[in-house]
Order: structure tokens, then sequence, then C-alpha cells
């Protein structure tokens, strides 16, 4: 009986802390790239994009679409679990600018979802913003559409 405690225990214990560290991991990534974004440092948000593989029109499409938020500050920034719905739309090729089909490069595991207020004597609006996000090497990435293979 006691080693029978023993294996279950050996076998939940390393778990726990991997869920812990992976906390942390997804904690990291998600301040490291709301910082970024407020002084916009476009040097640390591009360094996010995995692009091995990509179509560099779509690279230069990313990258624009990450400084369109940049210098404003973040009212909500969250890492979130893929719903059915999302894993279907990344897993499924997209038409591609430059015509054919293109595909995500890594299977994304989380979506980074982003909004930002914005308030003036004009009114106020809000942009949401999401990214699906992918895990490469020990790192949360964005993976930016290459051809479908």
């Amino acid at each position: 009986m006691k080693s029978l405690l023993l294996i279950t225990t050996l076998l939940i214990i390393p778990g726990l802390f991997a869920r812990a560290a992976n906390a942390e991991q997804e904690k990291a990534f998600v301040e490291k790239y709301k910082t970024a974004l407020e002084v916009n440092d476009s040097a640390t948000l591009q360094s996010v994009l995995y692009t091995t593989g990509a179509d560099p029109m779509i690279v230069g499409f990313y990258k624009m679409m990450q400084s369109s938020g940049a210098g404003e500050k973040v009212s909500k920034i969250e890492l979130v679990d893929l719903t059915p719905d999302d894993a279907k739309k990344a897993s499924a090729p997209q038409d591609s600018p430059s015509g054919g089909k293109v595909c995500l490069n890594l299977k994304p595991t989380k979506k980074l979802v982003i909004v930002i207020e914005k308030k003036d004597e004009n009114g106020s609006s809000t942009n949401t913003t999401d990214n699906f996000i992918a895990e490469k090497d020990g790192k949360f990435v964005i993976p930016v559409p290459g051809p479908c293979k």
C-alpha cells in the first residue's frame, strides 16, 4: 500500500510543478507582450513572431498589425485556451493575399486577446485583437502563415 501511495505521489507532484511553471511562463509572456505594446517596442513585438516558412507578404502584414495598437494603453490582455471553433479555424487553410492557400506553420495551443480602449473629446472606441499562440522550443510565439504542406 505504501508503494502505491509513493508511486502515485511521484507521478502527481511533477505534473503540478509543470502546470505552475507553465502558468508562470504564460504570465511572463503576457506581461512582456503588454509592456512591449504599450512602449511601442517593435523589436520585442517582432521577436515573438514565428516566421520560419512564412509568406514574406504576410510577415509584413503581421508586423504592421502589431504596430497598429503600439504605444496605446492596454486595458485588458489575456492568454486563453482555444475554443473548438478557434482550433478548427487555426487548422484550416486560408486564402493568401498573393494567391493560393496558406496554413499556420505551428499548431496553436492558446489565443492572445488584447483590448485597447481609447477615449477623447470625440468619444470612445474599443479595439479587440486576437492572435493564435503556439509553443516552439519552450517559448510562446505567434505563428505566421506560410504555404500549406
